[in-house]
């Protein structure tokens, strides 16, 4: 077989580092493009932050400022006898010569007062004390420890507790059970007993928080009851009930309670009521990870009755070419400085243009979901649209892959709240004129209707579906589990109640 060449055109996608750049631009959030802003600029010289340039025009003007009035006021000691200086030293000695020498520190606190209103002046009056604070908490067994580190346990009992704790969950409950602990401390502890163990496992179950290092469910809400005063209304039922009858109590079969119990309705409603104020996880109440804010990427609100969108001001910072360094680049210059230059001016030109293109894109698609949502603004979730990803796709005239980068993790700041992108859309449910109801729709009715229901006969999801039936919604009764199931709402049995 003889090899030759061959010459042919043809049409090809590729994608060049400018439009990698802007797609991962376009699906950061708002929190990681503030970092990848940052990290840019401190990489690339020839971009600089509006706020740095102007606070450094400002700084050079009041200097100015300061020099002139300096010159005028030296000019004008002659004939003006204003003094600062000297006019605080009069003040001063006044007070001295008021309140007498010893009375002017006594209270070291009141002459600087003056001090902490400058510092009031510079705006930090209206900042959180705790803004800079950092919330990441400590785990559950690092909690348990700083407890343990500070009580007065032996050493031998100490070895003890740190192994207790060693062996409890993220939820507080023991992963190990009592024998287990015994067995492996028995290892490095001489003539260790079981009481030792047990002794040592009551004082950690009344460490914070109560309930800790339980075994089980019971056992967990059982230490919590023990807390509360013996007056506590309901209280001797809600113990029986945690110690012998709690799978009764989750299955709303008060029928079997009131008999086995022997206690009334006013009696049992008082312990259902008490029992649901206990933790039945003590240990998720231990904060160990950081809380993520969420910023808002637009604004929504409503002018001259029309739904209006607007970017937020605050969403990254102004950037723009410094023209210092993009003066001193030479046309015909082809040294490596030169060069230099001229590829990071390239550079910043097209991360300033992905950056537009990406407040274009978000603002685009924003204003197309408001105008197809409208209703939602002015009514809520039950005047929901159904709306897919290709509809809006067809309007901005772009891809549904862009549309999809540009819905997540990018937020909406309503009057009604704030909401993802993502959440405006939603599949449809036919109806029986022929139209469509959104899913949202229907599970803002599904969720006003449990609100509504009576206690004691909650709705089945059948009787739910009937409902929606009747409203000209068609959905089938696993449709509307599905949908409760989603707004963590539990199943009919498990929202009854006493009346």
């Amino acid at each position: 077989m003889k090899q030759t060449l061959q010459l042919k055109l043809g049409q090809s996608l590729a994608m060049t580092p400018q439009l990698q750049q802007a797609i991962r631009l376009l699906q950061l959030p708002t929190i990681e493009l503030q970092a990848e802003i940052q990290q840019i600029i401190e990489s690339n010289p020839m971009l600089d932050i509006e706020d740095d340039i102007n606070s450094q025009t400002d700084d050079n003007k009041n200097s100015e400022n300061e020099q002139a009035s300096d010159s005028k006021q030296e000019a004008s000691s002659d004939t003006d006898h204003f003094d600062e200086d000297t006019t605080e030293f009069q003040i001063s000695q006044a007070n001295t010569q008021e309140f007498g020498d010893d009375d002017v520190f006594k209270n070291p606190w009141e002459n600087n007062q003056s001090v902490s209103k400058a510092s009031k002046n510079t705006g930090e009056e209206q900042r959180d004390i705790f803004e800079n604070h950092s919330d990441t908490g400590n785990s559950l067994n690092e909690h348990l420890l700083w407890q343990l580190n500070l009580s007065s346990l032996t050493e031998r009992d100490f070895s003890i507790a740190e192994e207790i704790i060693d062996a409890i969950n993220e939820d507080g409950y023991l992963d190990e059970g009592i024998d287990e602990i015994f067995t492996s401390l028995q290892k490095n502890l001489e003539e260790l007993e079981k009481d030792e163990v047990l002794a040592v496992l009551n004082f950690v179950q009344n460490l914070d928080p109560i309930g800790v290092a339980a075994t089980d469910a019971s056992e967990c809400l059982l230490l919590q009851l023990k807390t509360f005063p013996e007056d506590t209304a309901g209280l001797t039922v809600a113990i029986d009930i945690v110690s012998n009858y709690i799978e009764l109590l989750a299955n709303r079969d008060y029928a079997r309670l009131r008999k086995l119990t022997k206690a009334d309705d006013a009696e049992l409603k008082n312990a259902e009521t008490l029992i649901q104020s206990l933790n039945p996880r003590p240990g998720a109440g231990i904060n160990k990870t950081r809380i993520e804010y969420i910023v808002p990427d637009v604004y929504v609100g409503k002018h001259k009755d029309k739904w209006q969108v607007s970017l937020n001001p605050d969403l990254s910072p102004k950037v723009n070419i410094n023209n210092t360094y993009a003066g001193l680049i030479k046309r015909a210059d082809k040294s490596e400085a030169n060069t230099y230059l001229k590829n990071n001016l390239q550079e910043a030109r097209w991360f300033l243009k992905s950056l537009e293109s990406r407040n274009d894109t978000i603002l685009k698609v924003a204003t197309c979901i408001v105008e197809h949502q409208h209703a939602f603004f002015d009514y809520g979730d039950e005047a929901m649209k159904p709306l897919v990803l290709r509809s809006i796709a067809e309007i901005v005239d772009m891809h549904e892959s862009t549309i999809s980068r540009v819905t997540n993790q990018k937020y909406m700041h309503t009057p009604r709240g704030i909401f993802e992108f993502k959440y405006f859309f939603s599949s449809h449910v036919g109806t029986s004129d022929g139209g469509e109801c959104s899913a949202t729709a229907i599970r803002a009715v599904i969720k006003k209707l449990i609100a509504e229901e009576n206690t004691s006969k909650p709705l089945s999801d059948s009787k739910i579906a009937a409902i929606l039936g009747e409203q000209g919604i068609n959905v089938a009764r696993r449709t509307v589990a599905k949908y409760r199931e989603s707004l963590q709402i539990p199943a009919s049995n498990e929202r009854k109640r006493l009346t």
